[in-house]
């Protein structure tokens, strides 16, 4: 769809594209990309249904199955690979018109103080550069298969 930065990253275009960790014909699954930093936070995921729908009431009972099973794949796959203390899942809705799923890792040690969206702020969460993500991303991915 034009004008849907989702979309757009689906063609790998604009600022939103990352490292994909795996898709089907249903879904993609990315990791965050850098920031204007050049690292990025390991263990933040993107579940996105590759047809454009809204939102998760615009899904089809396919999608929402496949859904479900990326996140739980996602889940375990965090806490395997980096050991995650917790796993935070969301469906937020609001900054973009295009069904994505926030799957993020929480690392141990980060302080309480730092909530559920925004333990990916803790200054100490473990960062990686493209290279050391998309090491990451390969990872995560013999999680999805099966």
């Amino acid at each position: 769809m034009n004008g849907c930065r989702i979309c757009d990253k689906h063609r790998g275009v604009g600022p939103l594209v990352g490292p994909e960790v795996w898709s089907d014909d249903l879904l993609l699954v990315f990791h965050r990309p850098p920031g204007p930093d050049g690292t990025g936070v390991l263990g933040y995921l993107f579940v996105e249904t590759r047809r454009h729908a809204p939102s998760l009431t615009d899904l089809t009972e396919a999608e929402a199955r496949a859904v479900g099973t990326a996140i739980w794949r996602a889940g375990r796959a965090l806490r395997a690979e980096l050991s995650a203390e917790s796993v935070f899942t969301a469906v937020i809705g609001t900054g973009v018109a295009h069904f994505h799923h926030h799957v993020l890792a929480r690392h141990p040690g980060t302080p309480p103080e730092y909530g559920w969206m925004d333990s990916h702020a803790w200054p100490e969460a473990p960062r990686g550069d493209p290279e050391e993500i998309a090491e990451l991303c390969s990872r995560l991915r013999r999680h999805f298969d099966g």
